[in-house]
Parts: C-alpha cells; sequence; structure tokens
C-alpha cells in the first residue's frame, strides 16, 4: 500500500513539471512571436514606424535629372540672372537685411562686404555666398535669402508658324506643343525638320532636328522633346540640307528675327 502510495506521488509530481514546462514553452513562443512582429514593424519607413533605428525614405532630388535631353535638366532649379531682384535678412543683424538687384556683370553689391558673383547661382548657393561674405563682419551669420523679381522661363518659336514669337514657358512643354502655341504650322512649313535650339553657354547653341511629321503620323509623340528655359524652336519653309550640330548665337539671326533674344 505504501509502494502503490509513493507510485502516485511520483506520478502526480511528474504532471506538475509537465504543466509547468509546457507554459513555459508557451510564453516563451508567445514572446518570440511579439518580438518577430516588432522587428517586423521598424522594417517601416516614415514617422510612426515605431524604433529609433528607423530610416526614412530617401527624398528625391529637387534638382534632380529626368529625360535628358541635348544634355539638359527637365526640372533645374532657377539660377540667378542680370536684373533679378533678391531680398536678404539677417536673423540677428537686421542692419545688413538689403534687397538687391544682379547687375548686367552678374555681380551684387553687398552691405559693406562688397561686390560677389552670384549670375549662375540658386537660390541655395546665393545664401551661402551671402554668409561666406558676411564671415568677417558677422559671428555665425545666418541669412534667408527671397526671390523677388525674375525673368519668367520662355520660350522661341519662329519660322513657318501661325504667330511666331516669345512665350513663357509655365509648365512642362514639348516642341510640338510649342508649336500649337504659336498658331500652329503654316501652309509653307516643312513639318519633318524642325529645328530644336538650345543654349550650352552664352556663345553657343546645341541643334537637334525632329521630325514632326513622322511623329504625329505615327503617334510617336513619346519622341517628342521637352522645353527648356530660352529653348527655340524654329519651323523652316524648305528643306535644310546640313545644319551642324553646335551653332554660334549670332548665327541665329538668319533664323530668328534678333530682337526675340
Amino acid at each position: 500500500m505504501k509502494r502503490l502510495f509513493i507510485f502516485v506521488r511520483c506520478i502526480a509530481t511528474a504532471l506538475v513539471v509537465f504543466d509547468f514546462g509546457s507554459a513555459a514553452f508557451a510564453q516563451g513562443a508567445m514572446k518570440g512571436l511579439s518580438g518577430n512582429k516588432e522587428t517586423s514593424q521598424s522594417s517601416f519607413t516614415g514617422a510612426g514606424a515605431g524604433g529609433s533605428c528607423t530610416t526614412a525614405a530617401k527624398p528625391g532630388r529637387a534638382d534632380g535629372k529626368g529625360n535628358l535631353l541635348l544634355g539638359g535638366e527637365r526640372h533645374p532649379l532657377y539660377r540667378l540672372r542680370p536684373s533679378d531682384v533678391v531680398e536678404i535678412s539677417f536673423t540677428v543683424a537686421p542692419e545688413f537685411n538689403q534687397t538687391l538687384t544682379v547687375q548686367p556683370d552678374g555681380y551684387v553689391m553687398l552691405k559693406d562686404a562688397g561686390m560677389v558673383e552670384v549670375q549662375g547661382l540658386n537660390l541655395e548657393e546665393f545664401r551661402d555666398a551671402v554668409q561666406k561674405a558676411y564671415g568677417g563682419y558677422l559671428h555665425d551669420p545666418q541669412a534667408a535669402v527671397v526671390l523677388k523679381e525674375f525673368e519668367r522661363p520662355f520660350f522661341i518659336v519662329g519660322g513657318e508658324v501661325g504667330k511666331p514669337g516669345k512665350y513663357e514657358l509655365r509648365s512642362d512643354t514639348t516642341v510640338a506643343e510649342a508649336v500649337e502655341i504659336a498658331g500652329g504650322f503654316t501652309q509653307q512649313a516643312k513639318h519633318s525638320q524642325v529645328v530644336l535650339f538650345r543654349r550650352v553657354n552664352d556663345d553657343l547653341m546645341e541643334t537637334r532636328l525632329l521630325n514632326l511629321k513622322k511623329m504625329l503620323k505615327e503617334n510617336g509623340l513619346k519622341e517628342d522633346a521637352h522645353l527648356g528655359p530660352g529653348d527655340l524652336v524654329f519651323v523652316p519653309q524648305n528643306t535644310i540640307s546640313k545644319i551642324a550640330r553646335f551653332v554660334s548665337k549670332p548665327s541665329l539671326s538668319m533664323y530668328f528675327n534678333p530682337t526675340q533674344f
């Protein structure tokens, strides 16, 4: 009888130990699942993703390039040019606040800091140039710059179109759209040899021949070129036997009215 009692007691003890181990295993498994869930959440990017190690998605570039044509950029940042008006304000030194006009030579005259060349700079580069210029006058100068007046981006269409002239480039515009804006082709237009001129520098233009007749006929407008600021579109009357890839700006007078530039 005593042996039977001891045997039953051992069986009961074993069952208790087994139940405890099962509970501990289940708890550990649940904890592991919880840990995996947290790890999975931390793989998300953006605000509220959880975890201090969360990395935000890589931001796009404001000055990013896309669909490069003739070496240009689709959405370049605006760069200062003569006659632009800029406003400069300092956080802790308002006595240096000023409004300036970019001179024809590309310089501005900063109060007490002298001449600084700014033509071709975007606003961020211009701000850095201003802060550097005042480094000898102010301790850690912090400036804000605002573009107050500027020349609107434009394109020019000349030759055999209804209304040749200079037009504002207000949005993404292709060569075919530019021709329509300028009144469309005339009856004498050579649709198959439309010329796009793009500025390389102050003295040189790069050319590209576009067969708009073929594009419109075959619905191949995906091959159409997107305009950039200052682009020139010329629709000839006769076949152009040969045109150089690069032409000087003075030679454009044979295609466009010089007063349009």
